[in-house]
């Protein structure tokens, strides 16, 4: 009987397949946009962890002055012996890098290109999880005497040298100096703050100052924990420091602040996961706006059968036959746009992933959350209309016009 029902339930919807369509059309938009949605957000989520795991591993960034962003109260600058000084008095330290930066244009084979020259040594490279894919880091020598030597981005190799594999060797203009390519960084690609990270020039942290900045100023020191290192602890023991490095007494307020990068990175992934949620509940309103496209349907299919449905209670149907025929019809509609829904949302996220540059992430429990919640809304909203049907009068259905 079951089987019999659902084989009347699929030829009454082939009989009006434009209807039935149309009918469906808000819970296949409902079920797309809220799997798409999930998808596209889920992605995001794993990009800006992704970026900002790049930046480093258990990476501290400390940075002159009271906060971050505009409006920072102007302190004194970092000393590269600082660095030197969290070495050897904390525990729990992978890597210790003084940073330098300064903006300016640099000139290879009649080329030139704006950029980011950063001053800093070898250890910057392990704080910010860098590879050589070519060359060679900075020797004790050249860091200490402040040497012409660089090591370039990917993004300087195919700008000014078009991808040349003998890099190595060749010169690039820094200013008013002329630096020796001894290096070529991996590409880490787009940061978590929308930044080239491969668009840079690394050279001693003395050869910057002298000449390019000018001064001795080191605006960031970059921490590497180790990874068995308690993050609570270390940060508390660089604050310490710091403040009697820079002769605060116990009533100054710090002239310095500090970034943990694993913070930032569950801030940003939990904001983004809010967002996710805000924009799946709104596209899961179209599912409930389809719920109800189904129970209007499924009153008219009801006015328009109502002779059907007195023959059939007047030869023996039962009530409850009636109604589960007319709610597996309405279930199987919803069912079916919850499959086409699912089937659009796959293409929509694939392509959209590609075009937002984010990666796809397939979560199998959307999906089938997804197709059981259209296939309920047809069991909600289409219970009324059967109800409606299996409570009809014989005679007087059978009288209808």
């Amino acid at each position: 009987m079951f089987g019999n029902t659902i084989l009347l339930a699929l030829r009454s919807i082939r009989r009006n397949l434009l209807r039935s369509f149309l009918t469906i059309l808000g819970i296949v938009i409902g079920v797309s946009a809220v799997i798409t949605m999930v998808t596209l957000g889920n992605g995001a989520t794993l990009a800006v962890q992704t970026q900002i795991q790049g930046l480093g591993t258990n990476l501290l960034q400390i940075r002159a002055g009271q906060r971050m962003g505009p409006g920072t109260t102007a302190a004194p600058a970092f000393k590269d012996t600082d660095a030197n000084a969290i070495v050897q008095q904390i525990g729990g330290i992978a890597a210790v890098a003084p940073e330098a930066r300064s903006g300016t244009t640099l000139v290879a084979n009649g080329r030139n290109w704006s950029s980011s020259v950063i001053g800093s040594t070898n250890a910057w490279l392990q704080t910010g999880n860098w590879k050589l894919e070519q060359g060679r880091v900075f020797t004790p020598e050249e860091l200490r005497a402040g040497a012409a030597v660089c090591i370039i981005g990917s993004t300087l190799h195919r700008e000014l040298f078009q991808n040349s594999p003998d890099i190595l060797g060749q010169h690039l203009r820094v200013k008013a100096f002329s630096c020796e390519i001894v290096g070529l960084l991996g590409s880490k690609g787009q940061g978590a703050f929308g930044n080239d990270q491969d668009d840079m020039v690394l050279i001693p942290l003395k050869t910057l100052q002298r000449r390019v900045t000018g001064n001795t100023r080191v605006n960031t020191l970059l921490v590497s924990m180790a990874e068995d290192s308690d993050p609570e602890r270390v940060k508390s023991s660089l604050r310490d420091l710091l403040r009697d490095l820079r002769k605060l007494a116990p009533m100054d307020e710090d002239n310095f602040n500090v970034l943990d990068t694993k913070q930032l990175a569950d801030t940003m992934a939990g904001t983004t996961k809010v967002m996710t949620t805000l924009l799946g509940a709104v596209a899961a309103v179209s599912l409930l706006v389809g719920g109800i496209g189904i129970m209007n349907i499924m009153l008219v299919s009801v006015t328009e059968r109502t002779r059907e449905i007195g023959l059939r209670l007047a030869i023996g149907a039962l009530e409850r036959e009636v109604l589960l025929q007319f709610l597996i019809e309405a279930v199987v509609l919803a069912a079916l746009g919850g499959l086409i829904g699912i089937a659009i949302a796959a293409v929509a996220s694939v392509t959209l992933a590609q075009l937002m540059q984010v990666p796809f992430v397939f979560n199998p429990t959307v999906n089938l959350l997804s197709f059981v919640f259209s296939a309920a809304i047809g069991v909600v909203f289409g219970y009324f209309p059967a109800r409606r049907a299996a409570q009809l009068d014989p005679i007087e259905a059978l009288r209808h016009e």
